[in-house]
């Protein structure tokens, strides 16, 4: 398997299971409703949120690689829209394993050479360096996603005395 096929792999792992982790994100996701998605804990992102911020560096990767510019800014990666039905939920996340799948295939048809070249822009590092990246980014988020569907499921647990 070359460098390509590798990096592939580990972005479907991530989105539709079969890593090292046992956990994917579709796995997770599985049985959250909308209301489950959008209810907050605390302070933190709700799971609607994190899913969309994951895909929004998927879909500007997607861009960069259809020879689109880097233009995705980070304060944006949070704006996701209101959403407030089980078919705007499950939209989104049909946008997700779409894009997944979308820029799974698109690295595929990369030769492998491309990887030393530079992403964008030097300044960037290669594409071998810039790849993995919403592959990392994504397990940081999906082990949130864990946490706060737990939260959602069973409660905040109490302070220790």
């Amino acid at each position: 398997m070359n460098d390509t096929e590798q990096i592939t792999k580990h972005l479907r792992d991530l989105h539709f299971g079969g890593n090292w982790t046992a956990v994917s994100l579709k796995d997770k996701l599985d049985g959250v409703t909308w209301q489950q998605a959008t209810t907050a804990v605390g302070a933190h992102h709700t799971i609607a949120v994190l899913v969309f911020h994951m895909n929004f560096f998927v879909e500007a990767t997607i861009k960069v690689l259809q020879g689109g510019p880097l233009d995705a800014k980070d304060a944006f990666s949070f704006d996701c829209p209101p959403i407030s039905s089980e078919a705007e939920w499950e939209s989104l996340l049909n946008k997700t394993w779409s894009d997944a799948e979308q820029l799974a295939s698109l690295i595929e048809r990369m030769p492998n050479e491309q990887l030393t070249m530079p992403f964008v822009d030097e300044k960037y590092g290669t594409h071998f360096r810039c790849l993995p990246g919403p592959i990392e980014h994504g397990y940081y988020h999906l082990g949130q996603i864990s946490i706060l569907k737990t939260l959602l499921q069973y409660g905040e647990p109490s302070q220790a005395e």
